[in-house]
């Protein structure tokens, strides 16, 4: 098992590292591994590819591997505490908050002025993170006082389908432009980071990251049954807690930076679970970070190859793994 387990760390690692090269090297200019693997270490004789790799496409696919990475780990979360396969980073409102709070900034903008470039971009992932903040708050304190997990997943699924409803709403009366660059929000992007954001955006990640190994040992106890789980020393207030802030910080940081991104924390955890051949979350965590990192790296190439948003990508890579997830459970089941 051990042997496995270190082969697919390794496996993964190798594949992270060759589809950052290829991601970097993927875009209007066609870069090749050789002409990337120079720049990156100082060596290209080329300014104008030097400038390319370092200042552009790096800071790219490194925001790919985070986003990966926080979504991946979160999505796991979710459906471990929540016991449910079809659970993902999203599903307490996270991106409901996030839209809601962005609708209403491009709403606004035009009331005080207008906003363009960098204003703008500040001000949406400014608010993306308060209304994703928010959401999760509230979730977190309604996950505090009511002891039914089950209640609190219905609640959220609730509180995204008002915030959805209220999204429309905004949609139906604002302007053509407000609507436009709305919807361009919602595509997502990885290429909206600067490298002024990116420390903020790993910063966030790197403390959603230290609560989710902080919460292995009670994700491994929730595998048992919550209720046998409370015997064996689970703190279920304080560990709820815990995973439901790690969320926050993983998929509302990330929400905020990239806009929402769908299905890689919904189907990268089966993936790695399928990889690893195990629940143990000592495993998993880092397994399914990796896996979330090749795999995002991997979209954004198809991204860059046909031109199309990035969340086209990762829900045509994810729907067809979220169906394979049914069908296996109901087959399970039967």
């Amino acid at each position: 098992m051990k042997h496995r387990v270190t082969t697919m760390y390794i496996v993964l690692a190798v594949a992270t590292l060759l589809l950052l090269l290829v991601d970097i090297g993927a875009g209007s200019v066609r870069l090749s591994i050789g002409e990337v693997w120079n720049a990156l270490l100082g060596r290209s004789e080329n300014a104008a590819v030097s400038k390319i790799v370092v200042d552009i496409r790096l800071l790219k696919g490194i925001v790919a591997i985070i986003a990966g990475i926080a979504l991946s780990v979160s999505g796991l979360q979710m459906q471990t505490l929540f016991r449910n396969p079809l659970a993902g980073p999203y599903v307490l409102g996270v991106s409901a908050g996030a839209s809601l709070a962005v609708a209403l900034f491009i709403l606004g903008a035009p009331l005080l002025g207008g906003l363009s470039g960098t204003a703008a971009s500040l001000g949406m992932t400014g608010a993306a993170l308060a209304g994703s903040a928010i959401v999760l708050l509230l979730i977190a304190v309604a996950g505090r006082r009511i002891k039914d997990i089950m209640v609190v997943l219905i609640l959220g699924m609730m509180v995204s389908s008002g915030i959805g409803a209220i999204v429309q709403i905004l949609q139906y009366l604002s302007a053509d432009d407000a609507l436009k660059s709305f919807v361009v929000w919602t595509m997502g992007s990885l290429g909206n980071v600067t490298s002024e954001q990116l420390p903020i955006l790993a910063a966030t990640v790197v403390a959603g990251m230290i609560l989710a190994v902080a919460t292995i040992k009670p994700l491994n106890l929730l595998l048992l049954g919550e209720e046998y789980a409370i015997t064996m020393g689970y703190d279920n207030r304080r560990s709820r807690t815990m995973i439901l802030v790690s969320t926050a910080l993983l998929a509302g940081g990330v929400t905020a930076f990239c806009g929402p991104i769908g299905f890689i924390g919904l189907a990268l955890p089966h993936v790695a679970r399928v990889l690893f051949r195990t629940s143990d979350h000592r495993v998993l965590i880092p397994g399914v970070s990796l896996t979330g990192a090749a795999v995002m790296l991997g979209c954004d190439i198809v991204s860059k190859l046909f031109v199309i948003p990035i969340n086209a990508v990762t829900s045509l890579i994810g729907i067809p793994i979220v169906i394979w997830i049914v069908i296996r459970n109901k087959q399970i089941a039967v």
